[in-house]
């Protein structure tokens, strides 16, 4: 058992994006595998990637995410993200997403993230990711309540939605995010969490 603030030491914290419902979680973009290689790569999603500037180049934002990345390696992190989110949500259905910055390095960080999704059932979990293959290589169910959404590694690319639900950037000025017509807030949106939705396209930025 933890405390609340065990577990938040325990697992680094969490982020909270303006543009986010409830809590995020974030880990140093750099250390994508897929992404840190198209971010060198003109007409690419990560290319210019959000992450890599900004608030995100802050030392404090650096150091809190470099200290979530080496948590993952503790055998307690499941267990801590799990009672943390529980702690937090209390009895009110939440929305969390993995990764505004960052994401999955491993077939072992997928099987944490599944294994907290189902330690966390009031929870809607939203998971973006570029790393196909960890997702295809993966064995088992997934939890009704963690959304897997693949990524598109080309500007204005469709992936074909047979096999996952995906997400697109688009230069075109058509997309159906709203938060960029809401001051940049998901609002009452739930899109990027509902696995119902098959596709989300994303404006450039």
């Amino acid at each position: 058992m933890f405390t609340r603030s065990e577990a938040w030491d325990l697992v680094g914290g969490l982020s909270k994006p303006g543009k986010m419902p409830w809590w995020s979680y974030s880990i140093p973009a750099v250390m994508c595998r897929t992404g840190a290689k198209l971010a060198k790569i003109p007409g690419t999603v990560c290319h210019g990637c959000y992450a890599l500037k900004g608030s995100y180049r802050f030392p404090d934002v650096i150091s809190a995410m470099e200290r979530r990345l080496a948590s993952l390696k503790d055998p307690r992190w499941v267990d801590a993200m799990s009672f943390l989110l529980n702690d937090l949500a209390g009895s009110k259905p939440r929305h969390f997403r993995w990764h505004d910055s960052g994401d999955l390095q491993n077939p072992s960080h997928l099987h944490k993230i599944v294994k907290v999704a189902r330690l966390t059932p009031t929870i809607q979990h939203w998971l973006p990711t570029k790393e196909k293959k960890i997702i295809q290589d993966y064995v088992g169910p997934i939890p009704d309540n963690l959304t897997i959404r693949l990524s598109a590694y080309k500007l204005d690319e469709v992936l074909p939605g047979k096999q996952f639900v995906t997400s697109a950037v688009s230069t075109t000025g058509k997309h159906s995010c709203p938060a960029y017509s809401n001051n940049g807030k998901c609002g009452t949106c739930r899109n990027c969490w509902d696995r119902n939705v098959p596709l989300v396209t994303y404006p450039q930025h």
